[in-house]
């Protein structure tokens, strides 16, 4: 397996990453064990989480697994501070105070005493990013966190927080984990060519769109039982749009013609975009993570890029992918 830099700091991870968030929910414990383990046996070395999944548990399960294998210092661990974990007022945000509680929080659960990637899993339309990094920076001089990064910041945002690290002397962003496959592709307008000019990891989230991509929703079965529509409502089911199955069935077609499938094209598409370092997998299934680990060593021949190009232009969407978050006005229609 080809190694990949992690942005500019020197470490080198997998072209893929695992995402851990079907993990203690839609995936049992004992499943999450077993993909987890087929991971790390295949050279996956970058592992990503977030203290809200599954309440918790995925980051558990995760330290468990680390923890019992003896492998820890041989991943990149990464998670995620942010969103609500409690009911208390200060139990969600960027403040000072969350994020120091949170980290601790963290570090109990994965069982290890640093965090590798924390990442701010939304950006703070009202805390200045200049407190935030504070408290970054003093988890990164305690040695808890090795590197930061945001997750579904807006261009903008990534910018003034490089600036306000470079002003006050403060840990420096290192990568943006954000929503980015065939179906919308408006990173590629601002955000990806402010990553390859400030040497900042682009982490794609969804890369298959949800499982648009893998053929999972169609015209006669809109919501299948177990997917994540049926799960995570309004918030996913807002994103399945008429053209984005029609550019899935477009896909499939593709892929059979390459003897591959619609999973592993879209990811073959993706992983070798300008500015990403290694797109965020999310296998429900033992399945779903062999079809992903297949294409590890595999490059989309150039000659076909053109054609995704055609199905949707760089920089337009098909569906919208930034509806989780506050900052993105423009909605795409079904």
């Amino acid at each position: 397996m080809k190694y990949r830099p992690l942005g500019r700091t020197g470490v080198m991870v997998s072209p893929l990453c695992l995402g851990a968030m079907n993990f203690g929910g839609p995936t049992s414990e004992e499943d999450s064990l077993i993909i987890l383990n087929r991971a790390l046996e295949a050279g996956v070395n970058f592992i990503d989480t977030a203290n809200v999944y599954t309440g918790g548990e995925s980051e558990r399960i995760v330290g468990k697994v680390l923890k019992e294998s003896g492998k820890r210092d041989q991943v990149v661990l990464a998670t995620k501070v942010y969103s609500r974990v409690g009911t208390l007022p200060n139990d969600a945000g960027a403040s000072r105070y969350h994020v120091i509680k949170a980290c601790e929080d963290s570090l109990r659960r994965l069982q290890t005493d640093h965090i590798d990637l924390y990442q701010q899993h939304r950006p703070s339309l009202t805390i200045p990013q200049d407190e935030t990094l504070r408290a970054y920076d003093d988890l990164v001089c305690s040695g808890k966190v090795r590197y930061i990064g945001g997750s579904t910041f807006p261009a903008w945002m990534v910018m003034e927080a490089l600036a306000l690290s470079e002003r006050y002397g403060l840990a420096r962003f290192i990568s943006e984990q954000s929503p980015y496959n065939l179906l919308d592709r408006r990173v590629e307008n601002e955000l990806i060519p402010l990553c390859l000019k400030y040497g900042l990891a682009l982490l794609p989230w969804s890369p298959l769109a949800g499982g648009i991509l893998a053929g999972r929703y169609s015209a006669s079965e809109m919501f299948p039982e177990g997917s994540r529509a049926t799960r995570m409502g309004a918030m996913f089911t807002d994103r399945i749009s008429r053209r984005g199955k029609e550019v899935a069935g477009e896909l499939a077609k593709m892929a059979q013609e390459r003897g591959v499938t619609a999973s592993q094209l879209g990811l073959l598409w993706l992983k070798d975009q300008p500015g990403v370092a290694s797109p965020i997998i999310g296998p429900r299934t033992l399945a779903h993570l062999e079809e992903a680990l297949a294409i590890l060593d595999k490059n989309l021949d150039d000659a076909d890029r053109p054609l995704f190009d055609a199905l949707v232009h760089p920089g337009n969407a098909v569906a919208d992918f930034f509806n989780s978050n506050e900052w993105m006005k423009a909605r795409i229609k079904n």
